[in-house]
C-alpha cells in the first residue's frame, strides 16, 4: 500500500466501488501528504477566454486549490469575444499574468488578507510539471492542438487530467489520450459533459416508448462563430512581445506567426482545432450516446462548402486543404450497443439544417439554429439543442401532450461536483475521459469526411481508411520533431 501514491489509490478505489470510508487513515494521511478531504492543488495550463471565464466557478469550490498557471502568452488585452461590436478598442485579458492576479486577488478576499502571492507561473507546461511536486490535477484550456500533448504527459505524472473539448483535433490523439486515461486508473474529467435535468426528461421520454425504437437523430448548430472558410494561410506579422510563438506551437510544425490562429478564432483551422463538430457535439452528442447506448461507427460520410475566385479571367473552385469550411453535414451508421443494429445519425452546422416537417410547420413552429430531433417508428421528439423544450409527434404527426416524470434517484450533481467527487475517490466521473471515447472519435471521423467531401469506410482497430488512401495522412498530426506522441 505505501508504494501507491495518494492519486493513484484513491481513483482505482473509486473505480473499484470501494470508497474510502473503510480505509484507515494512517494510509492516506501522514507526514507530506494531503488527505484526499483536504484540497485538491490544481495548476491551469490554458488562461485565455474560456478558461477566465470558468475560473470564479472553479475557485468558489472549497476542495480546489489553484497553485500554478501556465500559458505561453505573459499578458496582453487582444483576446476576441463573442458578439456584434460594442466600439472596443481592445480585447479581452488574457494570459498567465492575468489568471495568476485574479487566483491571487481572490485568495486574498477569501483568507481576509490584505495580499496573497503563492501562485506560480509558467510558459512551458513542461517546465511546470517538472517544478511543481505537489500537483494533484491540472486544467487543460488551451488550443485544440495542445490537449493531447499535454494530458498525456499529465498522466505520465500521475496527475489528474481535466480537460476542455476536444480529447484532441486528430484521430491518433484522441485514441492514445482515451487509453491512456483508462489504463492509467487515474481519474479524469471533460469540461463538455453536462447533466441537467433536461437530460432525464428527454432519457425518460425516449425510454418511455413514446416514439418506438428510435430509427435516426439530427443535431445541427449554426456555428461557427469565428473565421474560417478560407483556402489561403494569413499574411505573417510580428510575435507579440511576452508571448512565445514556438510554445504556443507546441507539437505543430513550425510556421509563420499571425494572430488570425491565436486566442478564441483558433478552432477554424485543421492544425489548431476541430471546428463546430468538436465545438457543439461534444455538447450533444455526449447526451445522446449516453441515452441511445451508442458505439463507435466505421463508416462516416461528408460534404461542405466551396469556395471560388476569379483569376487570370476565369472562375473556379479552389481548393481548401487549410481551415474548415463555411458550413457542411456529416452522417454516420452508429452501432447501437448490446444490439443486433444500428442507428442513422445526422449533423448539420454552418446555418445548414434538417427540412422542417410539415406537422412541425401546422403548429406554428419551424427548426431554430441550433437543435435535435429523433425518429422513432412511432413518431418524433423536436428540442432545442440541449433538451430544452421537447416536442412530440405521434406517428401521424399530431401533437402530444409531454408526459411528466419524476426525476426521484437521477443522479444531478453539476459537472464540477462530478469532477471533484471523483478526484477525491468517491466515485468515478461520468465525464471521464475514457467515457467519451467513442463520441470522440466519432466526431474526429465526421470531421474527417467533411474535409474530404467523401464516404469513408474505417477501420476501427488499425484507425484506417480503407476506401480513400488520401485521407489517411490526416488521421495523424506532423509531429515537430522531439513532439511525438
Amino acid at each position: 500500500m505505501n508504494k501507491l501514491d495518494r492519486r493513484t489509490f484513491i481513483s482505482r478505489t473509486a473505480i473499484a466501488g470501494i470508497g474510502l470510508s473503510i480505509i484507515p487513515s494512517h494510509v492516506l494521511g501522514g507526514t507530506g501528504v494531503t488527505t484526499p478531504n483536504n484540497k485538491i492543488n490544481v495548476a491551469l495550463i490554458g488562461a485565455g477566454t474560456q478558461a477566465m471565464k470558468m475560473l470564479p466557478e472553479w475557485l468558489v469550490r472549497d476542495e480546489l486549490q489553484f497553485t500554478s498557471v501556465c500559458d505561453p502568452n505573459r499578458e496582453s488585452m487582444d483576446y476576441p469575444l463573442w458578439g456584434s461590436p460594442q466600439g472596443e478598442t481592445h480585447g479581452a485579458a488574457g494570459g498567465r499574468e492575468v489568471a495568476k492576479r485574479f487566483i491571487n486577488e481572490f485568495y486574498a478576499r477569501k483568507t481576509g488578507k490584505s495580499s496573497y502571492d503563492a501562485v506560480t507561473t509558467y510558459a512551458d507546461f513542461r517546465e511546470l510539471l517538472e517544478k511543481e511536486k505537489d500537483l494533484d490535477a491540472v486544467f487543460i484550456m488551451t488550443p485544440d492542438h495542445l490537449h493531447a500533448t499535454i494530458a498525456m504527459a499529465a498522466i505520465k505524472k500521475n496527475l489528474f487530467i481535466a480537460t476542455h473539448k476536444p480529447i484532441s483535433n486528430f484521430m491518433n490523439e484522441t485514441r492514445l489520450t482515451c487509453d491512456a486515461a483508462r489504463e492509467s486508473g487515474l481519474a479524469s474529467h471533460c469540461f463538455a459533459f453536462k447533466n441537467p435535468k433536461e437530460f432525464y426528461v428527454m432519457q425518460n421520454l425516449i425510454n418511455s416508448g413514446a416514439i418506438g425504437e428510435i430509427k435516426e437523430f439530427h443535431r445541427w448548430t449554426n456555428r461557427p462563430m469565428w473565421p474560417q472558410g478560407s483556402p489561403y494561410l494569413p499574411d505573417p506579422a510580428s510575435v507579440p512581445e511576452g508571448f512565445d510563438w514556438q510554445l504556443w506551437l507546441g507539437p505543430s510544425v513550425d510556421r509563420p506567426y499571425s494572430p488570425a490562429y491565436t486566442h478564441t478564432v483558433f478552432r477554424g483551422w485543421y492544425e489548431f482545432g476541430a471546428g463546430c463538430m468538436a465545438d457543439m457535439g461534444y455538447y450533444g452528442f455526449w447526451k445522446d450516446w449516453r441515452i441511445l447506448n451508442l458505439g463507435k461507427p466505421d463508416n462516416a460520410e461528408g460534404n461542405h462548402s466551396k469556395v471560388s475566385q476569379v483569376k487570370d479571367f476565369r472562375s473556379m473552385w479552389v481548393e481548401n486543404n487549410v481551415s474548415y469550411p463555411h458550413a457542411g453535414n456529416a452522417n454516420w451508421e452508429i452501432p447501437v450497443q448490446g444490439e443486433n443494429r444500428t442507428m442513422d445519425v445526422y449533423w448539420y452546422e454552418g446555418g445548414i439544417r434538417p427540412r422542417t416537417p410539415k406537422y412541425l410547420v401546422k403548429t406554428g413552429k419551424k427548426i431554430g439554429g441550433d437543435g435535435v430531433m429523433f425518429i422513432g417508428e412511432n413518431g418524433s421528439i423536436i428540442s432545442g439543442y440541449a433538451y430544452e423544450e421537447p416536442l412530440l409527434f405521434d406517428a401521424r404527426g399530431n401533437l402530444q401532450k409531454t408526459p411528466e416524470f419524476s426525476l426521484q434517484g437521477a443522479d444531478l450533481r453539476d459537472e464540477n461536483t462530478e469532477m471533484i467527487d471523483a478526484f477525491l475517490g468517491k466515485k468515478s466521473s461520468r465525464g471521464s475521459i475514457e467515457s467519451v471515447q467513442n463520441v470522440a472519435e466519432t466526431i474526429c471521423l465526421g470531421n474527417l469526411a467533411i474535409r474530404m467531401g467523401d464516404r469513408l469506410e474505417w477501420d476501427i482497430d488499425n484507425m484506417k481508411v480503407t476506401n480513400n488512401e488520401k485521407a489517411n495522412q490526416y488521421v495523424s498530426r506532423n509531429y515537430r520533431p522531439g513532439w511525438e506522441l
